[in-house]
């Protein structure tokens, strides 16, 4: 199997090399069975709280300035700056913060089920030095700290790894609802069209925020996806 390997060393990888990864690791294509989850987001559908459009994207917005979204965009970015600064041990503790910090034990399974497939398949295809250190350890990976230390081990900058995870993590949920509520596809796309500053802005908080400053406030979120455990019929994961 051919390995792939950084194009450059300690500074910003090309543009065109860090998009063709980008692309590749967050692509709804990349297996790692992200359309299996929808993070409380059926439970709030079938209890009639998520009706239309508009209510989809006021809760994706919720999820993105004080809910899993914005919580999971932190940790990205802590994990691509420890990455980047080469200390290990900030990133296994901010990895053991990430696997602590899930409210629900449905939104955990999906951040370590991710992960676990995330650095299977990377680690194959993709390899770095980093990536090959946290397969050695043997542990479960938060799907964030998989995904930015697989970023910065390529040295992709960490604003354009953030926003295309952002945008990956929107996309799937936006797609859970096309078929839940249902939308249609134009519905879904105009969503996602209008969320685009909303992501810029939590990219940019996210960016600045120290993990120990992180805090959600998403209590209708966090309830949906309890209540998702014991749901009778269920389509997704979470």
């Amino acid at each position: 199997m051919v390995t792939a390997t950084p194009i450059t060393t300690g500074t910003a990888m090309t543009t065109d090399a860090a998009l063709y990864r980008l692309l590749t690791w967050l692509s709804p294509s990349y297996p790692v069975g992200a359309f299996a989850y929808s993070q409380g987001l059926e439970s709030a559908i079938a209890d009639g709280g998520v009706r239309n459009a508009d209510a989809v994207r006021c809760w994706l917005l919720d999820g993105l300035e004080f809910g899993a979204l914005w919580s999971d965009a932190v940790i990205f970015a802590r994990s691509h700056e420890a990455s980047i600064a080469g200390d290990r041990d900030a990133l296994l503790e901010i990895n053991t913060f990430a696997r602590a910090f899930q409210p629900t034990r449905e939104l955990r399974l999906e951040t370590l089920a991710q992960g676990r497939a995330f650095m299977e398949v990377t680690s194959k295809a993709w390899n770095c030095e980093l990536l090959a250190f946290l397969s050695g350890l043997k542990r479960e990976i938060a799907y964030p700290v998989a995904v930015a230390s697989a970023a910065a081990g390529h040295w992709v900058a960490c604003e354009a790894a953030l926003d295309a995870w952002l945008h990956a993590a929107v996309s799937t949920l936006v797609s859970a609802a096309i078929r839940l509520v249902p939308l249609g596809q134009t519905e879904g796309q105009c969503i996602i069209a209008a969320l685009e500053a909303e992501l810029h802005k939590t990219r940019n908080r996210a960016v600045d925020t120290p993990l120990d400053m992180l805090s959600t406030a998403c209590l209708s979120m966090e309830i949906a996806s309890m209540n998702h455990e014991t749901q009778d019929t269920r389509l997704f994961r979470s």
